[in-house]
């Protein structure tokens, strides 16, 4: 079973929004305050795209085959978590927190997960696989403080 001790980071992320927050009070009632904002313009596919999908010739014959465009959104969102993964790395190296809570969709933990750096990942105590950035501060304490207590 984990708590939310004094101190300890939570990280609350999806694709384009993050919240850092810090618990200022024990892990018996969480007091969580943000303390820092990320927020990536990230329009749809269909306003990054600049042109028609390609298409290429199959070789002599009349056959001609599409080429799949490059999602920009999705790698805006990739990018979006190795930004965060490389400001994580410099507070942890800073000696800013000694223990991290992760909160974002499956996805994005797992792109998390694989841009981040040893000295971060050995402070992550939990990790919570749900959207929660568009929630009130004071669902978040609440739900974080569940999951952990059911971990």
């Amino acid at each position: 079973m984990t708590h939310l001790t004094n101190g300890t980071w939570v990280l609350i992320a999806d694709g384009e929004k993050a919240l850092f927050l810090q618990n200022v009070t024990d892990g018996e009632d969480p007091y969580l305050d943000v303390f820092r904002e990320e927020e990536q313009e990230n329009p749809p596919n269909r306003e990054q795209a600049a042109n028609r999908r390609g298409r290429f010739n199959d070789g002599p014959s009349v056959h001609r085959s599409a080429v799949d465009d490059t999602d920009w959104h999705q790698l805006s969102k990739e990018r979006f978590a190795a930004e965060l993964a490389e400001i994580l790395y410099k507070k942890a190296h800073q000696g800013a927190f000694e223990k991290l809570v992760i909160v974002a969709p499956p996805k994005t933990l797992g792109e998390l997960r694989n841009e981040m750096h040893q000295e971060v990942s050995t402070k992550v105590i939990g990790e919570v696989p749900k959207t929660l950035t568009n929630h009130p501060v004071d669902e978040i304490e609440k739900i974080v403080a569940a999951e952990l207590a059911a971990a």
